[in-house]
């Protein structure tokens, strides 16, 4: 019946939203099949491989920690382009990346057969769905690509002719990615991520800096945003956090910030003064030709985070209710601090419940530690001659 849906979607005799609607049913039916009996994924051939998409729709950082898979894919697919599917604000993740063709987008809200539609136009050959939620499954599933992966998670296997494991273990989040690749028989030979600056977008930092032809120091950024509330460092401590860098190392502190974060940043501004320079309004391309010039960055789990340490700039992450170990920056000139001590560190709540313990009780003089030990042999320290 799948297969006969597929058939059907394809010569348009059956509209896609009649198909979408009795998938969910039709979906416990093959989850039953597939966990019954022994399915053989079809033989993949490297040189049958001309057109792969990857799907990672939302998050900056989930999507730059996505390119992990792109060099291994490159190098056992050499005849194929490969395109991204995102949604429309985090197509800046990716689209610069050199081994990305192009990257389609769609709303958070559109329908998932208008996408589909749309997919199955570009012929792809390859489909790795790197989210694996209900809706990139349905996406994937309609695609129209013979050969469909994603992970082995409940109610979403109908989707995949090729499954990766849905157990996450200890892996970092970069590393997780590359189980899509092993159900194809893709040898692991990397495991960087990745993000290019293009000139134009560094053109801001470098604008706002010869307005500001006073600073030779090298450049500390500290990065107040962060998607969950819990998440975000409280601007006290950004402040004490602050002072200590200044006082510790000769450098130009600044704050770089973006939509949502204008209170947080103001306010740290306000409590350093002249200590700090306040960076303009930037997209997440500005944001990056920005730290692109810094000699470190510190930054909560965000999307810049992950951006910095893709572009090899030694970044400091601040971490209270997720992670380090599988969420941290990902680079050999990296480092995180968090309470490991208090007893609700990594609750992957979104709001705290208590009184944001994780960060406002976090050890100033373990950040500065952290910094050092990433970054003491290039960063002068304020006693240094």
């Amino acid at each position: 019946m799948m297969e006969k849906c597929n058939e059907d979607l394809a010569s348009k005799d059956l509209e896609m939203n009649d198909c979408l609607s009795f998938t969910s049913h039709r979906a416990t039916l093959y989850e039953t099949f597939h966990n019954t009996t022994k399915m053989r994924a079809p033989q993949i051939q490297p040189e049958e491989i001309h057109n792969i998409l990857c799907i990672k729709p939302r998050g900056i950082g989930d999507i730059v920690l996505s390119t992990t898979i792109l060099e291994n894919l490159a190098a056992y697919f050499p005849l194929a382009r490969i395109d991204y599917l995102t949604e429309d604000f985090a197509k800046g993740a990716v689209d610069s990346h050199p081994l990305v063709r192009q990257v389609h987008t769609m709303r958070k809200t559109e329908f998932v057969g208008s996408v589909a539609w749309r997919l199955r136009r570009e012929k792809y050959d390859l489909v790795l769905d790197l989210w694996s939620n209900p809706r990139s499954a349905q996406i994937t599933f309609f695609s129209g690509a013979p050969h469909r992966v994603g992970y082995s998670y409940r109610g979403r296997r109908y989707a995949y002719n090729h499954l990766a494991t849905g157990e996450r273990g200890e892996v970092h989040s970069a590393e997780h990615n590359l189980e899509l690749l092993r159900p194809l028989g893709v040898p692991i030979i990397s495991k960087k991520i990745k993000y290019v600056v293009r000139p134009e977008d560094e053109e801001c930092a470098t604008r706002f800096w010869e307005a500001r032809n006073e600073n030779t120091k090298p450049i500390a950024a500290i990065i107040p945003g962060g998607g969950w509330a819990s998440k975000r460092c409280d601007p006290s401590k950004w402040i004490e956090i602050a002072f200590a860098l200044h006082k510790n190392f000769v450098v130009q502190l600044l704050i770089l910030w973006g939509p949502g974060d204008e209170e947080d940043a103001e306010v740290i501004k306000n409590g350093l003064g002249e200590k700090a320079v306040l960076a303009p309004k930037t997209s997440v391309k500005e944001i990056a030709g920005f730290m692109k010039q810094c000699a470190v960055v510190l930054a909560n789990d965000s999307g810049p985070m992950h951006i910095a340490a893709a572009m090899g700039v030694p970044t400091i992450g601040i971490f209270g209710p997720t992670d380090p170990t599988k969420h941290g920056p990902y680079s050999v000139h990296s480092g995180y601090v968090h309470k490991s001590d208090l007893h609700c560190i990594v609750c992957n709540k979104l709001e705290c419940p208590y009184n944001h313990e994780c960060m406002k009780d976090l050890s100033v003089s373990a950040v500065m530690e952290a910094v050092k030990a990433v970054v003491g042999e290039i960063l002068k320290t304020t006693g240094s001659t």
